[in-house]
């Protein structure tokens, strides 16, 4: 099993999957953040928060990012509870998030039985200035552990700081899509063979990482064309590592 992937809500999905089927939880869940007031923050669409007026790009919008503040956090330790049950002991956690929900996002990750890791760095190098202002050209990664881990089963060695700008022009296939390279090194703290799940799989990028990285994945996006965009993504990876495994027997 390569891949698989639903559309669907993600607590619907996840519900009907057996204990202990993933070793890894990676994704990038809407982050229900942006604006000044609690107005601004529920009332825009995701497309009108994270992108710029004058890009002039045609990619689609995306639901579940007009939830309050209580609500997000409700929503959060209600899903990172179920994918708890469905992560083996030792196995990990890795949560997106930026400044502003960066403490909702270490509560709920508690609050759902996890134990808390510590907080990596994501640099953007590209991040527009701000006059007057300091830069926001960081998002975080909350990282946590479904209990102890057994280090002699993954001796990897892995950073805490991780720099690469947002892909752009026609590799941009999602709002907030995460780059390729950045995600092949965080699902590196799943086991070789192991399966990474990512129940807000948007494109598909933590698929097409965890793939290449010669992981399974378990994707799970309720936007109807965002879900197409993975399947595509993740079949064509699947498709392209068959063939070079090919070329590597031949050689």
């Amino acid at each position: 099993m390569p891949f698989s992937l639903h559309h669907g809500d993600a607590l619907s999905v996840l519900s009907g999957l057996p204990d202990d089927c993933v070793d890894s939880v990676i994704t990038d869940p809407p982050y229900n953040s942006g604006g000044r007031t609690a107005q601004e923050r529920t009332s825009r669409s995701a497309k009108q928060k994270y992108t710029s007026a004058d890009a002039k790009h045609t990619l689609a919008d995306f639901t579940g990012e007009n939830m309050d503040q209580r609500s997000y956090g409700f929503w959060l330790t209600q899903i990172m509870t179920e994918a708890h049950r469905l992560t083996k002991v030792g196995g990990t956690a890795l949560l997106f998030t930026d400044w502003r929900q960066l403490p909702v996002t270490t509560d709920a990750i508690q609050a759902a039985g996890w134990l808390w890791r510590g907080v990596l760095a994501w640099h953007k190098p590209t991040a527009r200035p701000q006059k007057g202002r300091f830069t926001q050209n960081c998002e975080f990664v909350v990282w946590a552990s479904n209990g102890a881990i057994d280090a002699a089963r993954n001796p990897v060695y892995l950073p805490g700081l991780y720099s690469a700008s947002q892909p752009s022009g026609g590799q941009r296939r999602h709002i907030t899509q995460k780059p390729v390279e950045v995600m092949r090194e965080l699902v590196k703290i799943c086991p070789d063979a192991g399966t990474v799940l990512d129940f807000c799989a948007g494109s598909g990028s933590t698929g097409v990482a965890a793939l290449v990285e010669g992981r399974d994945f378990i994707g799970v996006e309720k936007t109807k064309h965002y879900a197409s965009v993975a399947a595509d993504r993740l079949t064509e990876t699947v498709r392209q590592t068959l063939t070079q495994d090919d070329m590597t027997l031949v050689t």
